[in-house]
């Protein structure tokens, strides 16, 4: 009777290139001398660990070729609830034949034995530009420092990526799993009960502040029957967006919170985080970037049909936002900042007297 190997912990991240050196090897065709180079964090991400590197020393038929490749495994500390690094590898793996651009994924493995935690792995695009989180993209980055023809180009691009997501029939791609089932009945109903969920586990048992508790009551008084129901992408802002150099989006990342839903959702989304990326009085936008009323007619123009309830979705987007900053909060335990401020900030600013 063969022995059962021993449970490995969680790979330390300096030796992660030599762990998955071996395995890359026997994955990857003509990669049995290969070798990891490169090895580094991806520039932000909290929800998904994320680290890019190099496979040097692939065989092939005109010599030695190297592969660039991103690898990803669930965060040491959890931000979103029941983490499912499995979802966003069927996710990517089943739009890839779709008209919605994603990274190529390779393999997962789910069995933490070899890392001790699962992970992904999937190719890496090159020749590409991003637009920051940090510092916001209102204030530094390539967004900062486009001109207004540009900063409208890379807002369009991230809205037309939406549409095309939007167009597609979930059940052709078998994107079902991505329904909040377990939730309730009604997409919208899903969508608040999970929410509601996923910002008590956040606060791990704190007392949350009353602008929460105010959202998600009245979100449960305008509950509604949904027009549609789409695949809504749940993290849809420019700095998941990769770009060519002309400013052209070339792939959609980070698809952790994925679900069927109101497409309304995605487009509140961009909203919210630009809102958030905003350092200006009264979180006034950069000039040349596309107003709300612009880009909801854009949406229309492309769909064929205007959002509704985005109200609705507005605080949906705050609460979705607010799972993760709170979880970031306790984490830090700053007595210098406090992220679930943003929440309430965004949230009261909605609300009015609701």
């Amino acid at each position: 009777m063969s022995e059962v190997p021993p449970a490995v912990g969680r790979v330390a991240v300096a030796d992660l290139p030599a762990a998955l050196e071996p395995i890359v090897r026997t994955r990857i065709p003509g990669a049995q001398s290969a070798r990891i180079a490169a090895w580094r964090p991806a520039p932000q991400g909290f929800s998904t660990e994320t680290f890019l590197f190099d496979v040097e020393g692939i065989a092939g038929p005109d010599g030695s070729t190297t592969l660039p490749l991103v690898f990803r495994r669930p965060p040491e500390h959890a931000v979103l609830p029941d983490f499912d690094l499995r979802r966003q590898f069927l996710t990517m793996q089943r739009l890839a034949p779709s008209p919605m651009p994603v990274p190529e994924v390779l393999w997962i493995d789910t069995d933490p034995a070899p890392l001790g935690t699962p992970y992904f792995v999937m190719r890496r695009i090159e020749d590409i530009v991003c637009v920051s989180d940090v510092p916001p993209y209102h204030q530094a980055g390539i967004f900062a420092d486009a001109d207004e023809a540009g900063r409208a180009t890379l807002w369009n691009g991230c809205v037309d990526l939406v549409t095309t997501l939007h167009a597609l029939d979930p059940a052709a791609y078998r994107l079902g799993f991505l329904d909040l089932g377990a939730f309730g009945t009604t997409p919208p109903e899903r969508l608040v009960n999970f929410l509601e969920y996923g910002v008590t586990w956040a606060s791990d048992g704190a007392a949350l502040p009353p602008a929460f508790g105010r959202a998600i009551d009245w979100l449960r008084r305008n509950l509604y029957v949904p027009e549609r129901v789409t695949v809504c992408w749940g993290d849809s802002r420019m700095s998941n967006v990769l770009y060519s150099a002309d400013l052209a989006p070339v792939a959609a990342l980070d698809w952790e919170v994925a679900y069927l839903g109101d497409p309304g959702g995605d487009l509140a989304w961009m909203f919210l985080t630009d809102w958030v990326s905003s350092p200006f009085p009264d979180r006034a936008p950069t000039p040349g970037t596309p107003s709300r009323d612009e880009t909801l007619d854009r949406y229309a123009e492309r769909m064929g049909y205007r959002l509704r309830n985005m109200h609705f979705h507005d605080l949906t987007a705050t609460l979705l936002l607010a799972m993760p900053l709170i979880r970031l909060n306790r984490m830090f335990a700053s007595e210098e900042f406090d992220l679930t401020q943003i929440g309430v900030d965004r949230l009261e600013l909605l609300m009015g007297g609701d």
